[in-house]
């Protein structure tokens, strides 16, 4: 777990960059809309693409870690739907 000042930074940069991240995210799932994302999903989503974009994990973890917190807190989709996105935008980056 991060801990309270690095995890505050990182919500911030998403934020930041939420409308970067979120084209990502449509090019990689253009049949779901960003406005039609569970917002549970989206939120993962996007902060695995920031990851993902840092390197300073890898990939496969980052991309490991994003599907896990889909099981749990998701929806029955979340984690194939998550791996899925991951995958096309690890694989076009």
């Amino acid at each position: 777990y991060f801990k309270q000042e690095r995890r505050d930074d990182i919500v911030v940069k998403i934020l930041r960059n939420k409308k970067r991240l979120d084209k990502k995210i449509e090019e990689s799932a253009p049949e779901w809309p960003i406005d039609k994302l569970n917002r549970i999903d989206l939120a993962i989503l996007r902060l695995a693409v920031y990851e993902l974009e840092q390197k300073e994990a890898p990939p496969k973890v980052i991309i490991d870690e994003a599907v896990e917190l889909a099981k749990e807190f998701g929806s029955d989709n979340s984690a194939s739907f998550i791996n899925g996105v991951l995958g096309t935008i690890y694989k076009h980056d």
